[in-house]
């Protein structure tokens, strides 16, 4: 029978910096400015300080691994753990359709910090942070559509992303990835059911797959086992978390398939879910010229992963958890024609944004959904005051690999997001630019900004 776990463990433990092709790397670099700035602008968050809390209670004060939140040093384990957590803050980082993953929040925290407490290149945290995107998108995919509906993918296939990350930088050869591998699969977790209460385990999830991704790593370099068959064994991650798991999407391309090249970036500061009826419902708005009183209600025709993750989200009480209504994203987008974090900020106290929330509502459409996760199909339905219907469609949203940011657009996109809440200074922001674009020529892998 064909051992699919131990495959991925090989790619990840014998993959190399020139076997990568440069649309790739510069791709990876793209990908790693993007979480840096997203780790800026969450580093203000209340989880995100409360996760930073009990890191600086329980781990050193000191180390060469960076704390982007509190600009300090500490072990690779709290750097990793506070980091991710920060990544995910906002609702601005990547995201991969078809795995309905986001990589970036728990690859490259583990990366950055074992690459600055190793004394790694440029080029190795680079090819590192590809094996875990190729690992975790893979292992995302083959826990299907089921998974999704329960787990947050990005807790679970997050878990094994970290643990190939940072099995990389340890130079795990391929049996000692395999029992990374094990030891990350019987950790990854990360339920949906936050959701209901505007609870704060969303930056809970990538804070332990980071860390926990990194603990498994560095356990198997010491020798300590994991199952050898986690992802597809009787008992192993399939079996509790999927219905509809197809291992052969774990080797799906392997070395020829870059799915590094496939992840999004997103535009909007909300679930991805939001977004293609927000580019669709943005593009009924202007070629008809309408503000947000000409709208008497809209209908996101959507897949049904938007419902299952969406739809618990009634009357959003925090400004995370408006970034799960659809409602509050298309208010945002019919008042001011964007959805980006100071409108989020001000939206919770908004009677405009509240009554528009009221008039919208999400319906299945078998043409999206079967498209789905593929491709994300935007469509709305938009009923004018004056009792016009008007239809809105985007087949390829802001910021997926066919309608892509430019480096220049990313440039202005980590502006933003670095600027926010005062997180970094405008010179630190195009120092820390200025690093990543340079990442590869880099022989040591330093503090990315000051204390």
């Amino acid at each position: 029978m064909r051992h699919f776990s131990a495959e991925l463990a090989q790619f990840a433990a014998e993959l190399q910096f020139n076997d990568i092709p440069e649309p790739v790397l510069r791709r990876t670099e793209d990908l790693l400015l993007d979480c840096l700035a997203s780790i800026l602008a969450g580093s203000s968050g209340r989880p995100v300080q409360a996760i930073l809390s009990y890191a600086q209670a329980m781990g050193p004060k000191e180390g060469a691994a960076e704390n982007l939140v509190s600009r300090s040093g500490t072990s690779p384990a709290f750097a990793a753990m506070v980091n991710a957590a920060a990544a995910h803050m906002v609702e601005q980082d990547d995201v991969h359709n078809g795995a309905v993953f986001h990589p970036a929040a728990v690859v490259f925290p583990p990366a950055l910090a074992l690459a600055q407490a190793l004394g790694k290149s440029g080029k190795e945290l680079l090819a590192a942070a590809v094996a875990g995107y190729e690992t975790g998108i893979r292992t995302g995919e083959f826990l299907g559509r089921s998974h999704y509906t329960v787990f947050h993918t990005t807790g679970t296939a997050g878990t094994i992303a970290s643990a190939m990350t940072a099995g990389r930088l340890l130079g795990l050869d391929a049996r000692q990835m395999l029992h990374a591998l094990g030891s990350a699969g019987t950790q990854a977790a990360g339920l949906w059911e936050f959701l209901r209460d505007g609870a704060d385990s969303k930056q809970l999830h990538t804070a332990k797959a980071a860390s926990n991704g990194l603990m498994a790593a560095w356990l198997a370099h010491d020798g300590f086992t994991g199952a050898s068959h986690i992802l597809e064994g009787a008992q192993g991650m399939a079996a509790g978390m999927s219905k509809d798991a197809d291992p052969s999407r774990l080797v799906d391309g392997l070395g020829s398939r870059w799915a590094v090249l496939e992840t999004s970036f997103k535009y909007h500061a909300s679930c991805r879910h939001t977004h293609p009826a927000a580019d669709a419902l943005l593009d009924v708005m202007q070629r008809h010229e309408l503000q947000i009183d000409n709208i008497a209600s809209v209908v996101a025709h959507v897949h049904q992963g938007a419902i299952d993750v969406l739809g618990p989200v009634v009357n959003p009480s925090t400004v995370h958890q408006s970034k799960f209504s659809m409602g509050t994203v298309l208010g945002l987008i019919a008042k001011y024609q964007r959805a980006g974090l100071p409108e989020f900020d001000q939206a919770l106290a908004d009677p405009e944004i509240k009554d528009f929330c009221r008039r919208v509502t999400m319906e299945l459409d078998p043409e999206v959904d079967a498209a789905y996760p593929q491709k994300w199909i935007g469509k709305v339905t938009v009923t004018t005051r004056r009792g016009l219907t008007l239809e809105g469609r985007v087949d390829i949203p802001k910021g997926d690999p066919d309608n892509t940011l430019t480096r220049a657009e990313i440039e202005d996109k980590v502006r933003r997001l670095g600027g926010y809440q005062n997180a970094a200074q405008p010179a630190e922001i195009e120092h820390l630019i200025q690093s990543v674009w340079s990442l590869a020529s880099t022989k040591t892998v330093g503090r990315l900004l000051p204390q």
